[in-house]
Order: structure tokens, then C-alpha cells, then sequence
């Protein structure tokens, strides 16, 4: 979801990789997996792409964050549904 994103993002803004990864600090190597989903992204990052792409960053840190979830629970497919619904019943009572 987040690496979809940002990858319409830098099409749509019309920017090259090694220009993100210039501005994340990174190699354009460990952008290009990023943006492919193979390698994540730290949260500083996703900080720094909204302000690169003009984006409201809470938007991009939902996408993010959705993409940290699915990755722990992916390998419990069975059981995942049931853990996330505490999570967000224990969110709501923390609210």
C-alpha cells in the first residue's frame, strides 16, 4: 500500500528516484526497494517523503503503518481478523 503510493506520488510529481533517495539519505538501490515493497521504510522517512510530495503525512503514515501490521500478521492468516479486532477494541477504550 505505502510503496504503491509513494511510487504513483514521485510519477505524479514527476521526480526521479536518486532524487528521493538524495533526500532520505539513502542509496537510489534501497529507494528502488522501497518503493517495490522489498525493503521498509523507517517512519522519519515517511515524514520526509510528505513534505517532498506536498501530502498531509498522516495519510502516509496510515498507508505505512497498514503495510508494518499486514507484514507481522500475514503469517496468521487465520487468526490475524481476531487479533486485529482487540487491537482496535483496546485502541477505542485507550481513546
Amino acid at each position: 500500500m505505502f510503496s504503491e503510493r509513494i511510487k504513483e506520488l514521485r510519477i505524479q510529481n514527476q521526480m526521479p528516484q536518486r532524487q528521493l533517495a538524495a533526500a532520505l539519505d539513502i542509496d537510489t538501490a534501497t529507494y528502488c526497494k522501497i518503493e517495490k515493497g522489498e525493503r521498509r521504510a523507517k517512519r522519519e522517512q515517511v515524514s520526509i517523503l510528505s513534505k517532498l510530495f506536498n501530502v498531509n503525512t498522516e495519510q502516509l503514515l496510515t498507508l505505512w503503518l497498514a503495510d508494518q501490521v499486514s507484514a507481522v500478521v500475514s503469517s496468521e492468516q487465520r487468526i490475524a481478523p481476531q487479533a486485529l479486532s482487540l487491537v482496535v477494541e483496546t485502541l477505542k477504550q485507550d481513546m
